[in-house]
């Protein structure tokens, strides 16, 4: 393993394997699916926008997520060196200060394509990006905490992002239906983030990283982790039904019951059934922001 803190000013540029892996392609779906229900929610065509809703799906899947990623990493070296030793920066493959040139470069390229969509798009953006990188860097560092290190990504991820689509699509603030429901999963996303943490709890402890499983046990954060992803989806599925949405709610009601028998068996024993409910569970929370955002959008034609 090559000493990535070193001030290597002669290091090679990295391969571009190498900065792809740094920028995880596999975590922009989240972003990206949200944006798209963002798009969706506004009851705009999407053939009439087609150019922007390209350029949003670019800004928060590559850009700002994989900058996001690149931040992450760069702050994260000296955990990963324990973790996951194997990654592009501790491993030596992006050599010297490569990893910190990369996160700037990412961060001023997303503000200016930022600026083409809009100034709604363009001030989400400047939240995000400034989300990114208290999340990671000092003096702030958010993933330190428990709480507000998954506040902060399940905003980024889920809010922003579901903000960033709808504003696109309209060129205005979106409408306070829209707000509220992206808020609610942006609350619930919190209890997805705290079960990735399960998968690093060894090294957060010995890096003094107070996730919630490093704090007070998995299994007392698993709890923790269903009922922060259970109740926003159930104030989502009334509101949806007093709003007259009825069959987008009762679709989100469906699958929340599905969650809710999942979680049953997660926290049977949440280290081994983690990464199952990530795959199944998970899958029914996000398909749930669709079918909101399909109910929200036929609202517009009301």
């Amino acid at each position: 393993m090559v000493d990535s803190t070193a001030p290597v000013i002669s290091a090679p540029p990295p391969a571009a394997r190498d900065v792809l892996e740094l920028l995880k392609p596999i975590t922009w779906f989240p972003p990206m699916w949200a944006f798209m229900c963002g798009c969706i929610s506004s009851g705009e065509s999407l053939a009439e926008r087609w150019p922007f809703v390209i350029l949003g799906i670019l800004l928060t899947g590559p850009l700002v997520c994989g900058n996001s990623q690149a931040i992450n990493d760069w702050f994260d070296r000296h955990v990963d060196a324990i973790n996951q030793p194997d990654r592009p920066i501790p491993s030596g493959r992006i050599a010297g200060q490569w990893g910190l040139w990369i996160a700037l470069g990412g961060t001023v390229l997303s503000l200016l394509v930022a600026l083409v969509a809009g100034v709604w798009v363009f001030a989400a953006t400047c939240l995000g990006v400034a989300c990114a990188w208290a999340y990671s860097a000092p003096p702030f560092r958010l993933k330190m905490s428990g709480i507000w290190g998954p506040g902060v990504v399940g905003l980024t991820y889920e809010g922003l992002t579901w903000f960033t689509g709808a504003a696109v699509m309209s060129g205005a603030l979106p409408r306070a239906e829209i707000l509220i429901i992206l808020v609610l999963y942006s609350l619930g996303a919190h209890g997805i983030m705290t079960l990735n943490d399960f998968k690093a709890v060894e090294g957060d402890r010995a890096m003094g990283v107070r996730s919630l499983p490093a704090m007070i046990g998995v299994d007392r954060a698993a709890r923790i982790a269903c009922t922060t992803m259970a109740l926003p989806q159930l104030l989502v599925v009334l509101l949806l039904v007093q709003w007259g949405y009825v069959y987008a709610g009762l679709t989100v009601a469906a699958l929340l019951a599905v969650q809710l028998g999942l979680m049953v068996r997660l926290l049977s024993d949440p280290l081994r059934h983690t990464p199952w409910y990530n795959a199944t569970g998970t899958s029914c929370y996000v398909f749930g922001m669709l079918a909101a955002a399909i109910g929200l959008e036929r609202a517009v034609g009301l």
